[in-house]
């Protein structure tokens, strides 16, 4: 079971990276970036369930 700490993280997270996509999607910023974002995103938030996810390929 997830803690409320845990699933704020999660949370945050998640919606943080709702925009980051958007913005990947919408040619504002390269893979790279994209990519370089999610890592500073996944350090400052540090979510349990993302985590699991991280180094997968997320976008085609």
């Amino acid at each position: 079971m997830m803690t409320q700490k845990e699933f704020n993280a999660e949370r945050r997270y998640q919606t943080a990276m709702i925009y980051v996509k958007k913005m990947l999607d919408e040619g504002v910023i390269s893979r790279d970036d994209y990519a370089t974002i999610d890592t500073k995103l996944l350090e400052k938030y540090r979510p349990t369930m993302s985590t699991l996810l991280s180094g997968k390929p997320l976008i085609k």
